[in-house]
């Protein structure tokens, strides 16, 4: 999937699947507080901050020339942006939404668009 190797970033339950139409595209992955979030590709960060309202705690990763994916609401990022990633490394620690359910809000950028995460994620 364009040269990206995908993994679940969280192994919780899908509390909300993906929908073109929403605001925010992407799922959200239910979790427990502070529990580990994990890289879904090896990649570099190019956003580590909370300056973009409604995500609270959020870091993107680059992956490719035309792959991006975003963590939202974290509770504390544990990597700062130029920093290098592994698939599977932990980056952050699960925190809440907008509604203080324990959730984590992922999206995958293909061509600077959102995709459908379930479309590149392997299945479980």
């Amino acid at each position: 999937m364009a040269g990206v190797r995908w993994s679940w970033p969280l192994p919780g339950p899908i509390e909300r699947g993906f929908n073109p139409a929403d605001t925010r595209k992407g799922l959200l992955i239910a979790g427990q507080s502070g529990q580990a979030v994990l890289a879904a590709a090896s990649g570099s960060v190019v956003y580590s901050g909370n300056g973009l309202i409604g995500y609270g705690e959020l870091i993107i990763v680059k992956h490719s020339d035309r792959m991006l994916s975003a963590y939202a609401y974290n509770r504390e990022r544990l990597v700062g942006e130029g920093d290098r990633v592994d698939a599977g490394q932990q980056i952050a620690r699960l925190g809440q939404d907008e509604r203080s359910r324990n959730v984590l809000h992922f999206e995958i950028r293909r061509d600077g668009k959102p995709v459908d995460p379930a479309d590149y994620l392997p299945a479980r």
